[in-house]
């Protein structure tokens, strides 16, 4: 007889649930602060039922005024890095869980398009940010395929996965 995790399933079926599961289990809260995505990611999370034992709420920083306001991203990191970058979505992710007090803060910054992309940043370019009390931590994604709904959707997948597999693993550590 085969033996099937039960959280596995649901994470492959229903990603949200699945974090949402990972996040009680564990006692964790979880805030997010999102610029490209628009409230994607809030809106994706709060679709599972019961999302309020584990979801504080979130930040639509689409303006960098509203980055720097309401997140505490200092003025002179956007200056010198830009909006879109791993500096940025980690002071993000930092500024959510210190704001709302949760265990975790999740981030999304770049560009979904189809206009504003650069050589150097090109539209798909993507970071997500994710801080816990030990640090925080950043990646980035290069989403080349579909159009700005598609750009959007994958960078949400991608958080939601990444966070999930943050959770298996354990607290980010010392990083910077």
């Amino acid at each position: 007889m085969m033996h099937v995790n039960k959280t596995d399933d649901i994470a492959h079926d229903n990603p949200e649930r699945g974090l949402g599961e990972l996040l009680v289990a564990q006692g964790a809260t979880l805030a997010v602060a999102e610029s490209c995505t628009g409230g994607l990611l809030g809106g994706r999370i709060t679709a599972a039922a019961g999302s309020s034992a584990y979801f504080s709420g979130g930040i639509i920083a689409y303006d960098n005024a509203v980055k720097i306001r309401h997140l505490g991203v200092p003025e002179t990191l956007l200056a010198r890095h830009g909006a879109v970058s791993s500096e940025v979505a980690r002071a993000m992710a930092a500024g959510v869980r210190q704001r709302f007090r949760t265990t975790y803060g999740l981030s999304i910054t770049g560009i979904a398009g189809p206009g504003g992309g650069t050589p150097d940043k090109p539209v798909g370019a993507i970071w997500l940010g994710l801080a816990d009390s030990a640090g925080a931590d950043a990646k980035k994604l290069e989403l080349s395929a579909g159009d700005r709904h598609t750009i959007r959707e994958q960078a949400v997948n991608h958080a939601i996965a990444w966070l999930r597999e943050r959770l298996t693993t354990g607290p980010l550590g010392n990083l910077s």
